[in-house]
């Protein structure tokens, strides 16, 4: 039996989950990657009302060509089988900046294999896997520069005594060249502001236990990440890593999401290593689901 769906020819953002609704077509969130086959989509059947939504397997390999944002795919469903022979797609287009870093390099290479668009933004020579690269400083950045990206990743670090107010000032620098937009801002964020009790009135950094040569990191890290709350203008989002986070730890695949307070895995642990944040990272770069929070990954 053979039907025909109805599609309309204007962009299907296949990157948010959320239902279209003019163009009646949704899908499962995950990001559109080249050269793979893909798991599901559904969409309308407008010559039948009462079909309702249809589930749709995709039976061979989408080729998008990211230049022309094209793919050609073919459709099979229940009782429907139809060929889509072009259709527009949009690939989520993501700027890490200060991508060089080790968190930056790890996030660059998580994105670009989830098929993303990916920019690195860096100072020199392009050490990511990034296959296209914007030579500028952070602090040279302008709304002319980010305007064009879905989500822009703040990947900055500063650890010295001296550098530690440019926590806030290049995060300031950011927020000022997305403000009103539809641009997000991830920010790479530290464990020391993590809250330690349900009234939110102790974080981590003031424990007896918490090291006195990271104080300083935490309450610069702290300022900044109370200057965003301030940002009613930013669609931005603040991922504090566990309060072991480990540059070369092994990449297992699985971690907690949490919220403000400082959470332990089953182990008691708060852990987590920069490849398991990156894999969080992403997800919340595809996913949008924190706009204006500050939310935390633990290893599983």
């Amino acid at each position: 039996m053979r039907r025909e769906i109805s599609i309309r020819r204007r962009p299907i953002n296949l990157i948010s989950g959320a239902d279209d609704r003019e163009d009646k077509v949704s899908r499962n969130r995950f990001a559109v990657p080249s050269m793979r086959t893909y798991d599901m989509w559904c969409f309308k059947d407008t010559s039948n009302e009462n079909l309702g939504v249809s589930f749709c397997l995709i039976k061979k390999d989408v080729t998008i060509d990211i230049t022309t944002r094209v793919c050609y795919c073919l459709i099979v469903t229940k009782n429907i089988t139809t060929k889509i022979k072009q259709m527009e797609v949009i690939i989520m287009r993501v700027a890490v900046v200060c991508a060089n870093g080790k968190a930056g390099k790890l996030i660059v290479e998580e994105a670009v294999n989830r098929g993303l668009d990916v920019t690195a933004i860096v100072r020199g020579e392009n050490k990511t896997v990034a296959p296209k690269v914007v030579s500028k400083d952070l602090f040279d950045l302008t709304a002319e520069d980010l305007k064009e990206f879905d989500v822009v990743v703040d990947a900055f670090g500063a650890w010295t005594e001296e550098t530690l107010p440019l926590h806030s000032t290049s995060l300031k620098t950011l927020c000022d060249a997305v403000a009103g937009t539809d641009t997000r801002l991830i920010v790479v964020g530290g464990a020391g502001s993590l809250y330690v009790n349900p009234e939110h009135t102790a974080c981590v950094a003031d424990g007896p236990d918490f090291p006195d040569v990271f104080k300083p990191l935490a309450a610069a890290m702290a300022k900044a990440l109370s200057e965003l709350r301030e940002r009613k203008d930013v669609r931005w989002t603040y991922i504090s890593p566990a309060g072991d986070f480990q540059a070369e730890g092994e990449r297992s695949g699985e971690y907690i999401l949490a919220g403000e307070e400082l959470t332990l895995n089953e182990k008691g642990e708060s852990i987590i290593s920069y490849a398991d944040y990156a894999i969080a990272m992403v997800d919340e770069i595809t996913a949008g689901n924190h706009i204006q929070e500050r939310i935390s990954v633990v290893r599983k």
